[in-house]
């Protein structure tokens, strides 16, 4: 969302719960709650029916499927969590893109490395400069790892839980 709208995009974000969407909200981007409304009912609401141009899945499994419906024909929708088997149907009507994103493979494999250096330089200069903040929830030592977990499980979360090592 942060990278986004450091871009001068404009952004709607879907999650649920009071406490996740007013974090939505104070960064900058419209939010969206999905227990609440329908792909189609906020489609329909912010883009006239039109659908976005580009959907950002990190979630994936189930939501790759309402990621296609929210997006528009011929648009495109990338997704970080690709393990899942899905009914391709609506990216197929829709002309859609579909992008997998999994940075660490090519960087396992050696491949694109001065590129990757290039993208996160220039993360850290816009965190530096204050336009992205890292959203950490809670820090835990190594030694209580297991209460990172835990946390996790409990999910009403608005960040990142940093184990430090």
């Amino acid at each position: 969302m942060q990278l986004a709208l450091s871009r001068g995009a404009r952004v709607a974000a879907t999650d649920h719960g009071e406490r996740q969407l007013e974090a939505i909200l104070k960064l900058g981007a419209t939010p969206i709650d999905y227990e609440q409304e329908s792909p189609e009912g906020f489609v329909q609401r912010l883009t006239g029916g039109r659908g976005f141009d580009a959907v950002f899945d990190t979630v994936g499994g189930a939501n790759i499927v309402p990621s296609f419906r929210a997006a528009k024909l011929n648009g495109q929708v990338a997704t970080t969590v690709s393990l899942v088997e899905a009914d391709l149907t609506i990216a197929h009507l829709k002309g859609l893109s579909l992008h997998v994103i999994y940075m660490l493979i090519p960087m396992l494999h050696g491949l694109g490395r001065e590129r990757h250096h290039q993208v996160l330089t220039q993360i850290a200069a816009l965190v530096d400069s204050g336009k992205v903040r890292p959203r950490i929830e809670a820090t835990y030592p190594l030694s209580d790892a297991i209460g990172a977990h835990l946390r996790l499980e409990r999910g009403n979360l608005v960040g990142k839980v940093v184990i430090e090592v």
